[in-house]
């Protein structure tokens, strides 16, 4: 039997404030008291796993070590069907910009996203105007708790790789995902409209149906 949250805070295993609010929108009506890894001061672990699994797990059991509480870790990413599946569970890799130390005002490592979704674009275009653009977002969610014990939930969403960007209301590959049935992006949806079909809420619709059930409606 899986083990369930209790009446405590959860840490988020995130320093990602895009992905942190909507976590914390999702965990709300359940009473769930939200802090981040972030906002806790606890680095970042390497990713190293090959898989969603792997690196959520990775990053949840750190957090929750570290902050002696249960911790909440989601790894996602694009996978984009004419690229063999890339770049998957390297989909935040793609977003790395490596700056050399001392170069004026780049002594800085970080994501650009528009750089990452150019990638894609560009491995797309190389195949032809008439390339399969069909893709699919997944998210892997896995609590782990400080003793060991740790539940794993996993969700997808398919849709559409779609260029040029459109939107602001998400982060990541938001701007260039257009979900199955609709005609705009991840990015030009409310948080409360993505949330009723992203895959990170299909992931967790799940949690909730095994977390909380006697409050699921699934």
């Amino acid at each position: 039997m899986t083990r369930k949250l209790g009446d405590t805070k959860l840490v988020i295993a995130t320093h990602n404030a895009g992905k942190l609010r909507e976590i914390s929108a999702l965990l709300a009506p359940f009473g769930v008291d939200c802090v981040s890894a972030g906002d806790l001061g606890l680095p970042e672990p390497e990713e190293t796993g090959t898989t969603f699994v792997e690196n959520a797990l990775l990053k949840a059991h750190a957090a929750a070590k570290a902050a002696g509480l249960p911790a909440l870790a989601d790894d996602s990413g694009l996978s984009v069907t004419a690229l063999g599946g890339r770049p998957g569970v390297y989909t935040a890799d793609w977003a790395e910009r490596q700056w050399f130390e001392g170069e004026p005002g780049k002594d800085y490592k970080g994501r650009d996203w528009y750089m990452a979704m150019g990638k894609v674009e560009g491995l797309l275009s190389q195949q032809g105007p008439d390339v399969d653009r069909s893709c699919w977002f997944t998210s892997v969610l896995a609590i782990a708790w400080p003793e060991g014990d740790e539940a794993i939930y996993e969700g997808r969403v398919t849709g559409t790789f779609s260029w040029p960007p459109r939107g602001t209301m998400g982060f990541g590959y938001d701007p260039v995902f257009v979900p199955e049935g609709r005609d705009v992006s991840f990015a030009e949806l409310t948080v409360a409209e993505k949330q009723t079909i992203s895959h990170r809420a299909d992931a967790f619709a799940k949690l909730v149906a095994d977390q909380f059930p006697d409050q699921s409606t699934a």
